[in-house]
């Protein structure tokens, strides 16, 4: 961690494509004892890729000492507390119902995209992936950041990803890679309960 930035920034194509405006995220995915992965919808009010489904949370975390992480922490620590104070500001998932130790750092990947409906905004993020298993019961979605909640089962992957390129669905972009390319890996390993064999954290993919 070099500094900080406001959203605004990190988010402006302008300086994105000056290359300064890369920065830290997350993306969680989170399964339920039954073995589905909890999917949401993001908000029509969200300037970035709105409307699109993704993984359970996506988020950054916060110039703080719980989630800075610096120096680099093995574990990505204040990652995983950035994802449970996330869980419940989207999803109304109570801290402590799913505790940063039952989710796991795997690896990063390096992404850049401009939301397609306005090359204003777009991302490049270090994104470090979250998977895990947990009571996903939410009290109350936060309709600001999250217009929908599904459960996709295993066997739905593929079909969620055909009706995407068929143009039914729209996915944001790091859930489409991150689905492709790891997913399918990861979701068997939590059903076989090996995920932690799966690890990756020493890699930065770049894609």
């Amino acid at each position: 961690v070099v500094g900080s930035a406001s959203k605004k920034f990190c988010h402006l194509m302008a300086n994105i494509d000056r290359d300064e405006a890369l920065h830290r995220a997350f993306s969680v995915f989170l399964f339920t004892p039954q073995g589905e992965l909890v999917l949401q919808k993001r908000s029509d009010d969200k300037i970035l890729f709105p409307g699109r489904w993704t993984n359970t949370v996506c988020s950054h975390p916060l110039s703080v000492p719980d989630e800075l992480d610096n120096p680099a922490c093995p574990k990505a620590t204040g990652v995983r507390r950035a994802a449970v104070r996330k869980l419940e500001h989207e999803l109304g998932i109570p801290q402590g119902q799913v505790p940063a130790d039952d989710l796991h750092f795997m690896t990063r990947i390096v992404y850049k995209a401009a939301v397609g409906e306005d090359d204003t905004w777009g991302e490049h993020e270090v994104d470090y992936i979250l998977v895990g298993t947990g009571d996903a019961t939410t009290k109350e979605l936060n309709l600001n950041e999250v217009s929908e909640v599904r459960m996709l089962g295993r066997q739905e992957l593929a079909g969620l990803i055909e009706e995407e390129e068929r143009g039914e669905v729209m996915l944001s972009p790091w859930f489409k890679l991150i689905a492709q390319r790891w997913l399918p890996m990861w979701w068997d390993a939590v059903l076989e309960g090996k995920l932690l064999e799966k690890r990756d954290t020493e890699a930065i993919h770049m894609l």
